[in-house]
């Protein structure tokens, strides 16, 4: 079972929320980390490996490897925020 690997900038959202929607993103981030290929997630154009998935109206940004699973980002679903994070912060 791959391992969670929260990034500073993901750890520190998921801190600052509410309980009821940090409690929902952690259920998302244990299903994950159960079986990352089970959750309905989608390739971000242009940004291979990483991959994007709904939590409510939140959006995990991930890379799945072969013994983890690295949360990038963590930010709200219904604006650009979280991809112009993504793109400030992406180092191929």
């Amino acid at each position: 079972m791959p391992r969670i690997d929260l990034s500073r900038q993901a750890a520190a959202f998921l801190e600052g929320l509410p309980a009821k929607q940090a409690r929902q993103i952690a259920e998302r981030l244990q299903a994950l980390a159960i079986d990352p290929s089970a959750l309905p997630s989608e390739l971000l154009r242009g940004y291979a490996p990483l991959r994007r998935l709904r939590a409510g109206e939140y959006r995990i940004i991930f890379a799945v490897s072969d013994d983890s699973v690295e949360v990038r980002l963590i930010g709200k679903r219904n604006d650009d925020q979280i991809y112009k994070a993504l793109e400030r912060g992406w180092r191929k």
